[in-house]
């Protein structure tokens, strides 16, 4: 696991084309955004984890 410092502002890079924005912080609570080609799905974890349940429970039947 890469663990960083940011700021507001500020930007990590993902590869080519996948970037994340620290937009905002405020106490415990930071905002970000993700920029990303619209070929790649961007899901928060429980999210992505209930779709994949979801695929799962079809494919067995």
């Amino acid at each position: 696991m890469l663990v960083l410092t940011r700021v507001e502002g500020e930007v990590i890079a993902i590869g080519d084309n996948i970037s994340l924005r620290v937009l905002t912080i405020n106490g415990n609570s930071i905002r970000f955004g993700v920029e990303a080609p619209k070929s790649i799905h961007v899901h928060r974890a429980e999210v992505y984890e209930r779709i994949q349940n979801e695929r799962a429970k079809t494919s067995e039947r």
